[in-house]
């Protein structure tokens, strides 16, 4: 227990610091150095992500792959034909790209969707097991409810705090005028219920304080970005 504390601490003071920089870096230092640092930081709270969660067993396993190869097959899909998400296209700040996309994008869907499900999970589940006793109700359905539909509205949430600051910081520029389409937001929620219906009855424990964390961390790293970014 000891042990797996430390590693939430440890991870948790990781990711602090290296988001406080990169809004320092960003916002009054060297934004072009810092944004072309943003593979590293993506790698590392991957890494992190992986090390805290304690029950690495082939379904997680399983679920990471399909996360990483659906997220990125959807990029692809909506860079080069319009079809999801929009007309956009991807900038050089993200790294090495195949098919006109960053091949670490798939990594960014695995981290959102993970922690944007193990949070759902670790913050509602008393409650709708207190609401499935009251209902006299078996608390599954409840919970693959929850886990689905309100994990996937906290990562479009997240998608929407981070959509303008990507596109200032170059990530990716959308066509046309510029302006961010609703279907992108549309696209998002079904892609994102279709990999957090994978994560729900995929079966690895679904405990990580540090994801919940990790989710925290980089909502206030976008929200300030997002507020004084220019």
């Amino acid at each position: 227990m000891i042990k797996i504390f430390l590693k939430y601490k440890i991870a948790t003071g990781l990711a602090v610091l290296f988001h406080l920089f990169g809004v320092i870096g960003i916002l009054f230092w060297n934004k072009d150095f810092f944004v072309q640092s943003t593979p590293v930081n993506l790698l590392l709270m991957f890494v992190l992500l992986v090390w805290t969660h304690d029950d690495r067993n082939k379904h997680f396993v399983i679920f990471s792959l399909i996360a990483f190869i659906i997220g990125f097959l959807a990029e692809v899909i909506g860079v080069n034909t319009g079809l999801l998400f929009g007309n956009y296209v991807y900038g050089n700040a993200l790294g090495i790209k195949w098919l006109e996309v960053p091949i670490l994008i798939g990594l960014n869907w695995f981290v959102i969707i993970y922690c944007s499900g193990i949070s759902t999970f670790t913050l509602l589940m008393k409650a709708i097991n207190k609401v499935s006793v009251q209902a006299q109700q078996p608390p599954m359905i409840l919970k693959a409810f929850s886990v689905i539909a309100d994990g996937a509205t906290l990562a479009v949430l997240f998608d929407w705090m981070m959509e303008p600051v990507a596109v200032k910081l170059g990530f990716w520029q959308w066509k046309g005028d510029g302006s961010i389409p609703l279907y992108n937001y549309l696209c998002w929620f079904v892609v994102s219920i279709a990999l957090l219906t994978l994560f729900h009855f995929c079966k690895f424990d679904k405990r990580n304080k540090f994801a919940v964390n990790l989710l925290l961390i980089q909502m206030m790293f976008f929200l300030l970005l997002r507020t004084f970014l220019k």
